[in-house]
């Protein structure tokens, strides 16, 4: 899908998750419909979600942690993927460096750091090595809520 300059424009009036359709299309100068079968195109092609997101600092006994992995095999790209799809993980970025793959993971109470790698982490063949980095206060990070 090609990602034009009106598509742009609606994507970051879409910012404000809870503008109308409407109010987007008028500021725009161009129709409700346009904006609406241009969202619906975005979703359908997984160019756009739309989402509620929290600033994760203000939800009580959670924390927000970054994990650097080291791995012994060089399938990135598939490890990233299985990782993603482990309890808690917001993200998992295939990255140059000294780490192979950098991912995002929210903890609550009851499943904390200890749970991830030891019911999480230690399920994923190949990783060699990893480095935890909690955060302690983040600028401007929201993330979906995913418990």
């Amino acid at each position: 899908m090609k990602i034009d300059k009106t598509n742009i424009d609606i994507i970051r009036e879409l910012r404000d998750g809870k503008k109308s359709l409407k109010k987007i299309a008028d500021k725009l100068q161009i129709t409700e419909n346009t904006v609406r079968s241009r969202v619906n195109k975005l979703q359908e092609e997984g160019v756009l979600e739309i989402c509620g997101l929290v600033d994760p600092a203000t939800l009580p006994d959670h924390t927000v942690v970054i994990i650097g992995i080291k791995l012994s095999e060089m399938n990135l790209v598939e490890k990233g993927a299985e990782i993603s799809r482990l309890k808690g993980v917001i993200s998992a970025n295939v990255v140059t460096g000294r780490f192979d793959l950098i991912i995002l993971v929210l903890f609550k109470k009851g499943f904390g750091l200890l749970e991830f790698y030891t019911e999480e982490i230690s399920k994923v063949e190949g990783v060699r090595s990893v480095e935890t980095f909690v955060v302690y206060k983040s600028y401007n990070l929201k993330v979906p809520y995913i418990f």
